[in-house]
């Protein structure tokens, strides 16, 4: 059966940064000294933010060797058993970073807004970050939609201008809300990528020919693993049985056709790809 993806429709953070002062003052120090506050003790303190007594008190004794001021003072024993507590100095530092963190978050969330109003700059983005098993990856956008009886024909024009033909079930169709302009993604098994020499390719039915050089061709002791390198620029690789790639006499430079069938790729959509309109 035909397969489809469809991408998440939740909006993602493009832009994330961490909050540090002086590059030693940061969000685990601060998250310790907050608890300290809140707690007055160092071991619940370190419990609650999920460090080790040692490594909480290490951090300690660097705010305190950093800073001009001391920041944590602790006593033990006594009548009232010790304790630990911040400074005045302390209070005043965790309230200006707490400040200060609220006023970055308020910056990268206008950021992240700013990309989010910038289709070009999300479409780039969202290629930069599809992560998938499958070793080809070819980013175009739909340029024909043909529906049948069953299933609906997919002409997806890549960016080198060369036309991909996937076939998708009409309950797919319907379900993406695929459209004409659409950007698409194509993930490709390598092993359903045939490669033939210049001139076999007639002699084949796989709907989906497209011209290519070989570049590299990595053999083991099955299989061939040929990259070759389409005119747009994208890379696809085929996974061929030794015996077919010593049989083609497959060299890097060398013309060939990458050859597949309609319902061998998997189309992808993701509704942030979308351009508006």
């Amino acid at each position: 059966m035909p397969k489809t993806i469809t991408g998440n429709n939740t909006a993602p953070t493009w832009i994330k940064g961490e909050l540090r002062l002086a590059d030693m003052l940061d969000s685990r120090m601060i998250g310790l000294l907050s608890a300290i506050d809140q707690s007055g003790s160092i071991n619940q303190a370190a419990k609650q933010v999920g460090l080790s007594y040692k490594g909480a008190w290490q951090i300690i004794e660097r705010a305190n060797n950093g800073a001009p001021k001391t920041l944590v003072m602790t006593a033990t024993g006594g009548s009232k058993g010790g304790g630990t507590c911040l400074t005045e100095a302390g209070r005043s530092l965790l309230a200006l970073f707490n400040d200060l963190e609220q006023q970055h978050r308020q910056f990268l969330e206008q950021l992240n807004r700013n990309i989010a109003d910038d289709p070009d700059t999300v479409l780039l983005l969202q290629r930069l970050v599809v992560k998938t098993s499958a070793r080809n990856q070819l980013f175009g956008v739909i340029m024909e939609i043909h529906a049948g009886a069953v299933n609906a024909e997919i002409i997806v024009k890549l960016k080198g201008g060369e036309q991909v033909i996937t076939t998708v079930s009409l309950t797919s169709l319907s379900d993406l809300g695929l459209r004409v302009g659409d950007d698409a993604l194509l993930l490709i098994n390598s092993a359903d990528i045939t490669l033939v020499i210049d001139s076999d390719h007639n002699r084949f039915s796989a709907r989906n020919r497209l011209r290519c050089n070989v570049i590299r061709v990595q053999q083991d002791e099955v299989n061939a693993e040929v990259i070759v390198l389409l005119p747009g620029g994208e890379i696809l690789i085929s996974m061929l049985t030794q015996q077919s790639a010593q049989s083609l006499e497959l060299a890097p430079g060398m013309p060939a056709w990458a050859m597949f069938k309609t319902n061998a790729p998997v189309l992808g959509v993701m509704s942030s790809l979308r351009h508006p309109g």
